[in-house]
């Protein structure tokens, strides 16, 4: 075992206490909202006091998990002997989740491997070795801690710039490569793949100059059901482009343009009605009605997707 697969490991628990810090954190804000609302009028003290003391023991419990996790990190790279490791990564794999068990479980398999064990795995990790750009992020997705962890912000970073680099919107085979892990059973992998897909179509949508590309990809953003598809329908819908021959021969994207106002409004966020708000007064005539005509038909809070039950 090499002193670098010790570290990565260092690196993974590191991020471990990291990710429960993060929560910590969160909670400490939650207190602060709560100490302001118990010296309001008409306050309720019982109800504020009670979810006070829950989270003040919330918070010690994740104060301990950040200390075991600290100190777990701090004893990977400890001078012992094979069998001392060993009970450590034994333990260690007790106490890890879905995203860290892998590492500790391939750590005690290399550990105990013979050469030719070794050399089995060398084989096998070369000839499973992505040959593609998307095969090649969608593994990262698989292995990578800070992709397999609850914050969404790495993979969804991830996923602007694999979209960034040359080529990649523009290539069929790599968004229809995309596309298919968008299926996978793993959540991790199917997050990221729809992460993609959704900034993939967004680029393809937005500058691609073939109307029926745009007009797929359009379609796709509005079957996608993933709340990181609303930002794309409101960039399409702020963006007025000509180089589309509509239905009356008017070369612009109007056509695509309603078809996002229209997701907006079933997607029913804050965001969303901002953002149909704004296109109130669009130089477009018919993007300025499908607007009103969307806010008068629901006035009230757009707070969570409509179903079927809930449209007029």
């Amino acid at each position: 075992m090499t002193g670098q697969e010790l570290r990565q490991l260092q690196d993974a628990l590191q991020r471990q206490a990291d990710s429960v810090q993060r929560e910590f954190v969160a909670l400490g804000e939650q207190l602060k909202v709560i100490s302001r609302q118990m010296v309001e009028r008409g306050a309720d003290q019982t109800a504020l006091a009670a979810e006070q003391e829950f989270l003040r023991a919330r918070q010690q419990t994740l104060a301990d998990d950040i200390n075991r996790w600290r100190d777990r990190a701090r004893a990977v790279t400890q001078p012992r002997s094979d069998d001392a490791l060993r009970d450590y990564l034994t333990g260690l794999r007790e106490v890890s989740d879905e995203t860290l068990r892998p590492m500790v479980e391939h750590l005690l398999f290399v550990l105990d491997a013979s050469d030719d064990d070794l050399a089995r795995l060398a084989q096998k990790s070369t000839a499973a070795k992505p040959t593609t750009a998307a095969g090649r992020l969608l593994e990262r997705a698989r292995t990578e801690f800070d992709l397999r962890g609850s914050d969404p912000a790495p993979r969804q970073r991830a996923a602007n710039e694999f979209v960034n680099r040359p080529g990649m919107a523009q290539d069929d085979a790599t968004v229809a490569e995309i596309e298919a892990a968008a299926e996978s059973p793993d959540p991790t992998v199917r997050d990221l793949a729809l992460l993609t897909a959704i900034q993939l179509h967004r680029f393809r949508a937005l500058r691609m100059a073939d109307p029926q590309a745009v007009q797929a990809s359009v379609a796709r953003l509005t079957e996608i059901q993933h709340p990181a598809a609303i930002p794309a329908l409101v960039a399409l819908l702020e963006n007025t482009r000509a180089g589309f021959a509509d239905v009356g021969g008017e070369m612009n994207n109007r056509r695509f343009r309603l078809l996002a106002l229209e997701c907006l409004a079933r997607w029913h966020t804050a965001e969303a009605r901002r953002a149909v708000q704004a296109r109130q007064q669009d130089r477009d005539f018919h993007i300025a009605e499908a607007a009103r005509r969307a806010l008068d038909d629901d006035p009230g809070e757009w707070a969570g997707p409509l179903t079927t039950s809930d449209k007029p």
